[in-house]
């Protein structure tokens, strides 16, 4: 059942969102707040953060400050606070410190609401004021500034979304010269589904040996090396193909920690894999990638890698940023399970 609210709490609701829309001409997080008295507005404010440089500057905290400017008192144990948007934690300490009767909002803030969403601050009975609340007055109208905001934010983003540029995701091969990395036999494709048009590296020896139709050894690198790591193997007359996986050496390096999810990068083996012909011989790797192999049907041979000197090492990771591959699956693949050995 809708509640039903006062005349007076539905009027200033309504100029408080009058705020809220002057914030989002701004282009600030549309939340806006005014305190009364008696009947009468006697403050207003809006958030203010960005053109303010100020993390403090919300809505409800710039009211209260005007209001105790007006009132000449920091103590406002008479006014009421409405604001459209259930206030945060640092907003209700302000609204309790201030001694305000009672705050009345609009929507609700599901992932920092201090008024009862996350936590609620009025309802702790030890602090020595207690402030009347009421929320949802006007919530629909009010949630609706919000998400008419963003969502205009998000398509201004992506008509003027600038393409990343190719040194962003990859490492030029500059870095390389000199350091005896065996580019003749590199590969690349995008096609995988899982890639999301990411681009894929690997060495395939098969053409230098004169058997592109062999069935390859596939071998796939650890957390602290890429596909170079098996050169040795890359020389010698057995098909071999030696893979990197998203983050690693010469394939596309996502900087984001979230994107490299072990799931993900299980499933992108696979469709590499899938896609080899013929079907790979076996898989060699360290078994710190065990969680990535489980489901294969694959013989699995349990190698380990030499150490890469530093400038192999490396060369592919010219800034911090592509290091979040390799530290996302350590932290992942931390203490693995192996399977077992099937080789």
């Amino acid at each position: 059942m809708t509640p039903v609210h006062s005349p007076e709490d539905l009027g200033f609701m309504q100029l408080a969102l009058r705020q809220a829309q002057v914030a989002a001409e701004s282009g600030e997080v549309p939340v806006g707040a005014v305190v009364v008295r008696a009947g009468q507005v006697i403050a207003s404010g809006h958030n203010a953060a960005l053109a303010s440089h100020d993390p403090t500057a919300h809505a409800e905290v710039n009211a209260i400050r005007a209001a105790a400017q007006a009132l000449g008192n920091y103590r406002l144990d008479d006014c009421t606070l409405y604001v459209t948007l259930e206030p945060c934690a640092m907003c209700s300490g302000a609204a309790l410190h201030a001694r305000v009767k009672r705050v009345v909002f609009g929507a609700a803030e599901p992932k920092t609401g201090a008024a009862g969403s996350v936590l609620n601050l009025f309802a702790n009975e030890q602090i020595n004021h207690q402030t009347k609340l009421t929320g949802g007055v006007l919530d629909e109208a009010c949630a609706r500034v919000l998400q008419d905001f963003f969502e205009q934010r998000r398509a201004q983003q992506q008509l003027t979304k600038v393409p990343l540029r190719e040194d962003a995701l990859r490492t030029a091969e500059g870095a390389f010269v000199g350091l005896g990395v065996p580019l003749a036999l590199s590969h690349f494709t995008a096609d995988l589904p899982a890639l999301e048009g990411l681009r894929l590296h690997w060495f395939d020896n098969r053409d230098s040996i004169a058997q592109v139709q062999a069935a390859p050894h596939v071998y796939l690198h650890g957390l602290e090396g890429w596909s170079v790591e098996y050169a040795a193997q890359l020389q010698k007359a057995e098909p071999a193909l030696a893979l990197d996986l998203p983050g690693f050496g010469l394939s596309d390096k996502p900087k984001k920690i979230a994107t490299h999810r072990v799931a993900w990068h299980a499933q992108v083996l696979r469709e590499f894999l899938a896609s080899v012909q013929p079907a790979p011989v076996a898989l060699h790797a360290p078994r710190v990638m065990a969680p990535l192999l489980a489901g294969l049907q694959l013989p699995i041979h349990w190698v380990m890698t030499p150490a890469l000197p530093n400038a192999l090492r490396d060369a592919p990771y010219p800034d911090h940023g592509h290091l979040a591959g390799p530290r996302a699956l350590r932290t992942l693949l931390e203490a693995p399970t192996p399977p077992p050995d099937r080789s």
